[in-house]
């Protein structure tokens, strides 16, 4: 059986087709097919809260060809989730209504659910009971932080600050220290808080530091290869050090909103598990079938 998962952020569209057995307690999933287009919704959403002609073209497109794709791998479930840059865009009913005539149906999710479902990959189950987490997932359009102890969610907030909007000047200050301030009224009463990352900026990050997916980095390791980083000209990250051309601009703010929470918070370290939104959609389909 094979379930597939859209997620439709503001700097990346992807398409995870996984495989699920249904014979291992708890049910499994290994993924198939990783699909991601950059198509960078963001830029148009959050400047001019409208999808201009061309991009809402290629988000159709793109739908069409995940539809084709899910047809191919014989595909029995799927989920499509649009994050902050449709929340945003004055036409993403539009978008939506276009994009289920090439048979994809498309939900618009708030900064609530989206947290609900990346957390719900199940990475509570591997939280040791006495300790205490912030999770941390940085996107295009928002970033949603969730406070978990004894394994249990305390409190989730998401936050209309991203690396898309950074880089279009249109974060505010007052986002910023909102922010902080949940950060640090929510964390004060505990020690030793420990960092979950999640997004495509916080492992690159833990790749580039050579760090495993289950070995925490250090606010001062992090801050090293920001600095790092940031040393180079954006051509210079994409043609000296590698990176690709919409990883190399939108890491550098990402790097800067997990260092302000881990330094406001005071976490001690932070672990990337290279998990995000895809994995938290067919964890969430495999739980809604299991129900039925």
């Amino acid at each position: 059986m094979r379930y597939g998962a859209i997620d439709i952020g503001s700097n990346a569209v992807r398409l995870l087709i996984a495989e699920v057995n249904q014979e291992s307690n708890p049910v499994e999933f290994k993924k198939e097919a990783l699909i991601r287009v950059p198509l960078r919704l963001g830029d148009d959403a959050f400047i001019h809260h409208h999808i201009s002609k061309p991009k809402f073209e290629n988000m159709v497109k793109t739908m069409q060809a995940f539809r084709n794709l899910m047809d191919v791998y014989r595909v029995t479930d799927y989920m499509a989730c649009a994050t902050s840059a449709m929340r945003d865009a004055d036409n993403g009913a539009d978008i939506v209504e276009a994009c289920k005539k090439v048979g994809v149906d498309i939900e618009i999710i708030d900064g609530a659910k989206e947290a609900k479902i990346i957390y719900n990959s199940h990475l509570q189950d591997n939280m040791d009971k006495s300790k205490v987490y912030l999770y941390i997932d940085v996107g295009g359009g928002s970033t949603e932080i969730s406070l978990f102890a004894n394994a249990q969610l305390v409190e989730s907030r998401s936050f209309n600050l991203g690396t898309i909007r950074i880089l279009d000047n249109q974060d505010s200050p007052e986002t910023w220290e909102e922010m902080k301030r949940w950060v640090r009224e929510n964390t004060k009463i505990y020690k030793n808080i420990h960092g979950i990352g999640t997004g495509g900026n916080i492992n690159k990050l833990s790749r580039i530091a050579n760090e495993k997916m289950d070995k925490p980095m250090s606010y001062a390791k992090l801050k090293a290869i920001y600095q790092y980083l940031n040393s180079y000209s954006l051509k210079d990250r994409i043609h000296v050090l590698g990176l690709k051309q919409d990883r190399a601009d939108v890491i550098i703010p990402a790097a800067e909103i997990f260092l302000t929470i881990m330094k406001v918070g005071h976490l001690k370290n932070i672990v990337a598990p290279r998990v995000g939104l895809v994995d938290g959609i067919i964890q969430t389909l495999i739980d809604n079938n299991l129900q039925k």
